[in-house]
């Protein structure tokens, strides 16, 4: 059961400074609050709009003091169409199952998960991660979370994505496949099946988290037009020449 929550009387944390993982030779430093089990949804919800991105329990936004290249994005869920190369990527995977599942972690998931890891991010801090802290990352959130599963004919689990529901749309938390498939852009297909499941469903927006404009890891978010980013001003949609 949630309660109302005073966004006035939250707490908030500063991290030390580190080496950015986006930018070389700069350092980041996020501000971040926990998540209540009981008020978790609605500070989600309301956080996520205001540019803060979760991780577990955890609820945070850059903070940095000299870079602020890091802007929240979001797609245009009901404006949106996939061009030539998005509708190439749909017919490629066009055989695969998909289905949404409760936020349990399984055996299965997280073979698939290390994987990924270990091919595409082997020097990063994920890679330590055992069995209990993906089950932690799976199913200890205090927020309206599913995952999503794609599968080839033969039932082999090749994709995930971790998925929080908004009030006004989808919140893309995490998502891994297997690299030996790497030729069918996974990605961009579990950013774009998505999208059509916010259309499907009425929602508004699909939110991709951060986006770097000169990050090679980040920079592909921006291909999903129309979409918008945070300002100081609020949400603006972002130039058709960005």
């Amino acid at each position: 059961m949630s309660h109302p929550f005073d966004p006035n009387q939250l707490q908030f944390y500063l991290t030390i400074p580190a080496p950015c993982p986006y930018l070389p030779d700069r350092m980041e430093r996020k501000i971040f609050t926990q998540l209540d089990p009981l008020d978790g949804p609605h500070l989600n919800n309301y956080l996520t709009h205001a540019g803060f991105r979760r991780s577990q329990n955890v609820i945070y936004r850059p903070a940095c003091e000299t870079c602020r290249e890091c802007r929240s994005l979001r797609v245009d869920a009901r404006a949106f169409t996939p061009g030539k190369t998005f509708r190439r990527t749909l017919n490629r995977n066009a055989d695969l199952k998909i289905a949404i599942k409760f936020a349990a972690a399984t055996d299965e998931q997280f073979d698939l998960l290390q994987r990924y890891l270990n091919h595409r991010h082997a020097d990063g801090g994920m890679t330590n991660m055992d069995f209990e802290r993906y089950e932690m990352m799976v199913e200890e959130c205090a927020s309206e979370t599913e995952i999503t599963e794609y599968r080839t004919p033969e039932g082999k689990l090749i994709a995930a994505m971790l998925v929080d529901h908004l009030t006004d749309g989808m919140s893309l938390v995490y998502s891994f496949f297997d690299p030996d498939y790497s030729d069918r852009s996974l990605g961009n297909f579990m950013v774009l099946t998505h999208l059509r499941m916010c259309q499907e469903q009425d929602m508004d927006f699909l939110y991709l988290g951060y986006w770097v404009p000169d990050s090679p890891k980040m920079s592909y978010k921006a291909r999903f037009r129309p979409c918008q980013t945070l300002t100081h001003a609020g949400w603006r949609t972002l130039p058709s020449s960005t």
